[in-house]
């Protein structure tokens, strides 16, 4: 008996072209027109957050495994970005009223007399994007594998995600001659010559920023609208019914952990050339959970919808501090539990619940026909979800050789 074909809808559908353009257009003309440099700066700060956003989406609503510990990932590629930084800003030249000319200032107080070895990777700027790849992927990958195998999920690994951001923030801060302490890696100016606090700079660091966060864009949707998105349903919604069907699902969940690690990390680098810092405050559980924050409020299961989550909260963020920075905690909370309470699907969920139906009867009257049913399901999908529970589940089943 021939199995249906559930991946023969189109992987760009008409409401999938409309969210990228969409998109783009916000992020490429209208923002730029219509912000000073000031301003526009602080956007790709928030954008740099949308990436972590986008992992929580594959991450937990997909692959349902809550990591209140991105803040870890993020970090790292912050890092590793803000040490290549420091070392071009720490030439002999620069750095010749020091003890020791040639190394970080941080390290010359705590009366370090040469480069750490862990360091010396990141004088090389094609070595530093590949680390800023590796090191978190490799980092995820080694717990994801110590948790998964062992079958830890749930609540339990939501905990271990919070105390590991604990420890590597107390690491971070004890071990100062190596990373700054408390107050981290700072006074970043240069990336290869260019000074990246002049205006010029900051508005080619937010274009890349913004094409940096289409193409991460683009990467999710394919894997969602593949089998693997559909397996990633499947296993958040019957796991049973996955590892019966023959396929070891510690591997999925590892893999997803590890994919949200890495475009976590995106999101620190181009953090950390942007603001021109990077410190543990932005690693540890207060900005791990506000991560998770920036994704249900843009909802977690619309990759579309935890970039504008994360604009959205982050433009709260900077409006209510800066008007009333006693109460900006207050309005976070009251924020949170509002779309817990009354959104539990976030913008995303508002989105289809009311405007999506105003939109499809205009297209289908200008149309005049109710269009491909194929073209159809992938408007559904929006992001790439055209199954139910039942039927991803169902997908995982690979065909037998004569099975009915």
């Amino acid at each position: 008996m021939e199995k249906k074909n559930l991946y023969s809808v189109p992987l760009l559908g008409r409401k999938t072209i409309l969210n990228f353009a969409a998109l783009a257009v916000l992020l490429i003309v209208l923002l730029p027109l219509g912000l000073d440099i000031f301003r526009l700066n602080l956007v790709g700060k928030y954008l740099s957050y949308a990436f972590v956003a986008i992992g929580l989406v594959l991450c937990w609503g997909y692959g349902g495994i809550l990591s209140l510990g991105q803040g870890i990932f993020f970090g790292l590629g912050g890092y590793c970005m803000a040490m290549f930084l420091k070392l071009e800003a720490s030439t002999p030249e620069a750095t010749a009223i020091q003890s020791t000319p040639g190394i970080p200032d941080f390290m010359d107080w705590n009366q370090l007399t040469a480069l750490p070895w862990f360091w010396e990777p990141f004088k090389s700027f094609p070595a530093t994007i590949v680390l800023v790849f590796l090191v978190p992927g490799v980092f995820a990958w080694i717990f994801g594998m110590c948790m998964f195998k062992r079958r830890v999920g749930g609540v339990y690994f939501s905990i271990i995600t919070q105390a590991i951001a604990s420890i590597m923030t107390i690491l971070i801060v004890g071990q100062q001659g190596y990373t700054g302490g408390a107050n981290g890696i700072t006074d970043l100016r240069t990336c290869l010559g260019m000074d990246i606090r002049t205006p010029e700079a900051k508005l080619v660091l937010y274009y890349i920023c913004v094409a940096l966060l289409l193409v991460t864009l683009f990467a999710a949707h394919l894997i969602l609208r593949s089998k693997l998105g559909h397996l990633l349903l499947a296993v958040r919604d019957d796991e049973e019914r996955v590892k019966f069907s023959g396929y070891d699902v510690a591997n999925f969940k590892v893999f997803v952990l590890c994919l949200s690690a890495v475009f976590s990390a995106i999101g620190g680098a181009l953090f950390t050339l942007q603001v021109g810092f990077m410190s543990p405050s932005f690693v540890g559980i207060v900005a791990s959970v506000e991560m998770v924050v920036f994704c249900a409020v843009g909802g977690r299961m619309s990759i579309f919808g935890a970039v504008y989550g994360a604009l959205i909260v982050n433009y709260a963020k900077t409006a209510i501090s800066e008007n009333f920075p006693e109460l900006w905690l207050l309005g976070m909370g009251a924020l949170f539990i509002s779309v817990v309470l009354f959104f539990p699907r976030g913008l995303a969920g508002l989105y289809t619940d009311y405007l999506e139906p105003v939109l499809a009867r205009v297209f289908r009257k200008h149309s005049g026909s109710k269009g491909d049913s194929a073209e159809a399901a992938n408007d559904a999908s929006g992001d790439g979800a055209p199954l139910s529970a039942g039927e991803a589940a169902a997908a995982a089943e690979p065909v037998r050789e004569g099975g009915k």
